[in-house]
C-alpha cells in the first residue's frame, strides 16, 4: 500500500513537483541576494531618525518599507509625480531602483500559478500534496530498506538507479515535506480557506486635527528600532483627520500627526505569527540562509524523479505483460508472485495462460499485494516465492508475512506454496517454508503440500502442474521455456593454464568488461555493477539450459574472471576450457548478495578448494583497506594447481591477505583443508568469538567437511556452524 502510494503520485505529478522544485530552487536565490545588495541599517537606528532623514531628501514622502531581507524603500510624490527608490538608511537617499526584479516575477508566477490565475494555483497546489505525500511514503519505504528509522543512513546495496533515489531522499526529505506543506497552508491562505486570526485596530476618530508634529519626536518612533519596522504610512498631506500608521513585527498601531501621540495599537495574534512563520520558511524571506538549504535539497525532486521513473521502468521489464488478466475481485484463482529478478513472474505467466485455457478466470499480483478482502469469488490461492539472500522476502513478497501474521485468522480458500531456488545454496527456498509455516501456524486450508522448484527447472514445474491438475480437477500441461536474462558476449583476452599435472585441466579465464549503456549503468543492470562472489551464466553451444560460475573479480578491476575445471563430458566446461583469445562467450550476470564479504573491518575466514578459490581471490583483491583476511587454501599439487600463487604471495606483501594456510592432498602424507584448520584451531577459534565471518566456497564434499572440522573447533566455545549462519557469520557457496 504505502509503496503504490509512493508509485503512482509521483508518476503521474511528475511534471508539476518537477516544476515546483526547480523554480522554488530558483526563487530561493533572491533572499540571500537581497539581502548581500541591500543596505542594511545600523542596529541602533531607530524608524524616528530614519525617517527624518528620509523625509529630509523626498520631502513627498508617504511610505517607507522594510523587507525581511532588510531592504528599505520608500515612496514618495514629488510635484504630482509617483517615484520609489531603494534607501539607503546612513543618508536617507536613494541608491537603486525599487522597481521589481523581472525574472524573479516571472518565476514567482510560473511557481505558484503557472501563469494561469486561479486555475493554476489550484494545479501547482495538487503538486505540492502529491509532493507531500511522496516525501511521507518514501521516508516509510527508506526506513523499511535500511531496516529501521534508527538504521536511517545505513549503506545501501542496489542498482545504482535505486541507490541514487534513496540517498537523495534521505538528505531531502525534511525540507521537502517542510515545503510542500507550507505550500498548501499558503495556497489555503490565498483561497481564505483559513481564519483570519487577527485584524488590525479600528483607525482612531479622535484626533489632535492638527499637523505638522516632527517625526523625529514622535515617543514611539522613537523607541522601535528599524530592525523591527515593516512599514510607516505618513498621513495625506493637508488632512488633519488623517494619522501616522506604523507596522512593527510586535503589531499595528495609528500615531497623531499633531502632537505625536500613540492613539491605538494591536499586537500581532498568535495565529497571525503562526501565518508569518509558515511564508518565512517556504519563501526564506527573512531567513535566507534556510531558504538557500530548502533550494537546495528542491534541487534532489528532479533527481529523485528521474532515478524513480528508472527504477519503476526496471520492474515493468523484470515483470511479463499477463494477457487477460482478470480483476481480483472476480478471479477463482488467485496467483500471487514473490521474485528478485523477475524469473519468477515468467513461471507465473505460464500457470496463468495454462489455467485459462482450462476455463478459469485467474488474477495474478505480487505478494506484495495481499489482501483477501478483494479476493470475493477466489476459490483457491497460489503462492510462488523465491527466496532473495539467506532466506529474506524478495522484492515483490515484502510485507507479506507481516501481513498474514497481523492477521487474526487466515482466509478460508484453499493454499498452495511453490518455492523457486537453487539447491545448491543454504537458504534453500527459506522464504517459501517460512511463508508456508507462516500459513499453517494460522490454520490457512491446504490444497497442495509445499512443493519446489529447483534452479528454474521445467520438468519440476511442469510435474508440480499436473499435481495442482489433480487436486483442481482438471486437465493441466504447464509447459514453461524460461526466458534468459538479457546476455552480453564476452570476449577472451587471457587465459592461465593449470591442472595438467593432476589429470584436472583448469583454466583462469579473463574476458574484456562488455560495453555497457548508460541506462544500465544508472539501474546497475547487466554487467554495470558486479561484485567478486556473483554469479555469471554462461549458455553453451547446443544447450538451453546455462551454467553458473562464481566471479573471481569486481566491475572496478576492470575485467570479468572466472576459473573452471573441465569435467570429463562436461559441455560447458569443456567450451570453455577450449577458448583462444579472442574467442567470445554469450553470458548474462545474476546477483549473489548472500556470498559478499560485506562492509566492515571485521575479520574474514575464507576456506575453500580448487576452484572455489576464484571469489575468494576477487575479495582479497579488492580489500584496498586492509581488513583482515586468513585464507585457507586447499589443493592437489603446488606444482599443478596452486591457483593465484604468485598473487596471493604479493597481496600478502601488499597487506590485503593476512595469512595463507595451504592443505596438498596429493603426496606422502595427504593434508585437506579440512585438516588446515585443525591444525590452526586455537587461532581459528579466537577470531570467530572476535566477531569474524567465515566464507566456504567448493566442492559439497569439502563444505561438509569444513563444516564437521568447525563444529569441533568450536564446541568448546559454545558456538554451532548453525548458530553462525542464523547471525549471518557463516555462509557458503558449494556446488
Amino acid at each position: 500500500m504505502i509503496r503504490t502510494l509512493h508509485r503512482w503520485p509521483g508518476l503521474l505529478a511528475l511534471v508539476l513537483v518537477t516544476i515546483l522544485s526547480l523554480s522554488g530552487a530558483a526563487l530561493s536565490v533572491f533572499p540571500a541576494a537581497g539581502r548581500i545588495a541591500a543596505p542594511q541599517a545600523d542596529q541602533a537606528l531607530t524608524v524616528a531618525a530614519l525617517a527624518e532623514r528620509i523625509q529630509a531628501v523626498y520631502p513627498g514622502v508617504e511610505q517607507i518599507r522594510r523587507s525581511p531581507s532588510g531592504r528599505i524603500t520608500a515612496y514618495w510624490f514629488d510635484q504630482g509625480a509617483p517615484g520609489a527608490a531603494v534607501i539607503d538608511p546612513a543618508t536617507g537617499e536613494g541608491v537603486a531602483s525599487a522597481d521589481p526584479n523581472q525574472t524573479q516575477r516571472w518565476l514567482t508566477n510560473l511557481h505558484r500559478s503557472l501563469f494561469l490565475g486561479d486555475g493554476g494555483r489550484m494545479a501547482m497546489a495538487a503538486g505540492a500534496a502529491a509532493l507531500l505525500v511522496l516525501s511521507l511514503s518514501g521516508a516509510v519505504l527508506v526506513a523499511r530498506r535500511a531496516g529501521g528509522w534508527r538504521r536511517w543512513f545505513a549503506p545501501l546495496r542496489g542498482p545504482l538507479a535505486g541507490r541514487l533515489h534513496v540517498g537523495i531522499a534521505r538528505v531531502a526529505v525534511i525540507g521537502l515535506v517542510l515545503s510542500s506543506a507550507t505550500a498548501l497552508w499558503m495556497t489555503a491562505s490565498t483561497f481564505d480557506l483559513l481564519p483570519d486570526g487577527g485584524a488590525a485596530p479600528m483607525a482612531p476618530t479622535e484626533v489632535s486635527g492638527e499637523a505638522g508634529f516632527a517625526v523625529e519626536r514622535m515617543p514611539t518612533l522613537m523607541q522601535t528600532p528599524v530592525a523591527e519596522l515593516r512599514a510607516l504610512s505618513f498621513p495625506y498631506p493637508g488632512d488633519t483627520s488623517d494619522v501616522f500608521k506604523l507596522r512593527t513585527d510586535r503589531g499595528t498601531g495609528y500615531l497623531d500627526q499633531g502632537d505625536g501621540r500613540l492613539l491605538a495599537w494591536s499586537d500581532l495574534t498568535g495565529w497571525e505569527r503562526v501565518s508569518e512563520t509558515i511564508t518565512m520558511l517556504h519563501t526564506g524571506e527573512g531567513a535566507a540562509l534556510l531558504g538557500l538549504v530548502l533550494g537546495l535539497m528542491a534541487l534532489g525532486v528532479p533527481a529523485m524523479g528521474a532515478t524513480g521513473v528508472l527504477v519503476w521502468l526496471a520492474g515493468r521489464r523484470g515483470r511479463p505483460s499477463i494477457r487477460g488478466n482478470q480483476p481480483a475481485g472476480r478471479a477463482e484463482t488467485i496467483v500471487l508472485v514473490g521474485s528478485e529478478g523477475g524469473s519468477t513472474w515468467g513461471f507465473a505467466a505460464t500457470l496463468h495462460a495454462a489455467l485459462t485455457r482450462a476455463g478459469q478466470s485467474v488474477h495474478v499480483s505480487p505478494m506484495s499485494g495481499f489482501a483477501p478482502a478483494r479476493y470475493a469469488a477466489a476459490r483457491r490461492i497460489i503462492l510462488l516465492a523465491a527466496t532473495y539472500g539467506d532466506g529474506a522476502a524478495p522484492a515483490s513478497a515484502k510485507g507479506f508475512l507481516d501481513r498474514l501474521n497481523a492477521m487474526a485468522r487466515a482466509p478460508d480458500i484453499p493454499l498452495a506454496v511453490l518455492g523457486f531456488g537453487d539447491r545448491s545454496f543454504p537458504a534453500w527456498c527459506a522464504f517459501a517454508r517460512d511463508v508456508a509455516a507462516a500459513a499453517q501456524a494460522k490454520g490457512w486450508p491446504e490444497l497442495l503440500a509445499l512443493d519446489t522448484i529447483d534452479r528454474q527447472s521445467p520438468q519440476d514445474f511442469a510435474r508440480w502442474g499436473r499435481a495442482l491438475g489433480e487436486a483442481l480437477g482438471i486437465p493441466l500441461e504447464l509447459s514453461h521455456q524460461p526466458v534468459l536474462p538479457s546476455t552480453e558476449t564476452l570476449t577472451l583476452v587471457a587465459r592461465r593454464d593449470y591442472g595438467a599435472g593432476v589429470q584436472a585441466p583448469t583454466a583462469i579465464l579473463r574476458f574484456a568488461l562488455p560495453r555497457v549503456p548508460l541506462w544500465q549503468r544508472l539501474l546497475g543492470g547487466g554487467f554495470a555493477r558486479f561484485q567478486a562472489g556473483d554469479l555469471i551464466g554462461i549458455l553453451p553451444e547446443g544447450s538451453a539450459v546455462p551454467r553458473l560460475y562464481s566471479l573471481a573479480s569486481a566491475r572496478r578491476d576492470g575485467f570479468v574472471e572466472i576459473v573452471v575445471r573441465k569435467h570429463p563430458g562436461g559441455l560447458c566446461s569443456g567450451q570453455l576450457t577450449a577458448l583462444e583469445a579472442g574467442d567470445t562467450v554469450t553470458a548474462f550476470l545474476r546477483r549473489n548478495p548472500a556470498f559478499h564479504p560485506g562492509r566492515g573491518d571485521t575479520p574474514l575466514i575464507l576456506i575453500g578448494a580448487g576452484t572455489g578459490i576464484g571469489p575468494l581471490a576477487g575479495f582479497i583483491r579488492g580489500n584496498a583497506r586492509d581488513r583482515p583476511i586468513h585464507l585457507f587454501f586447499g589443493m592437489r599439487h603446488p606444482d599443478s594447481d596452486f591457483f593465484y600463487g604468485e598473487e596471493l604471495r604479493g597481496w600478502q606483501g601488499d597487506g590485503r591477505l593476512t595469512r595463507l594456510v595451504t592443505a596438498v592432498s596429493r603426496g606422502a602424507r595427504p593434508h585437506y583443508v579440512q585438516d588446515a584448520l585443525r591444525a590452526e584451531a586455537t587461532q581459528v577459534a579466537t577470531l570467530i568469538r572476535n566477531g569474524a565471518r567465515v566464507m566456504v566456497c567448493g566442492g559439497r564434499d569439502m563444505a561438509a567437511g569444513v563444516a564437521d572440522a568447525l563444529t569441533g573447533i568450536l564446541a568448546p566455545a559454545g558456538l554451532t556452524p548453525a548458530i553462525l549462519k542464523a547471525e549471518g557469520r557463516y555462509v557458503e557457496d558449494v556446488y
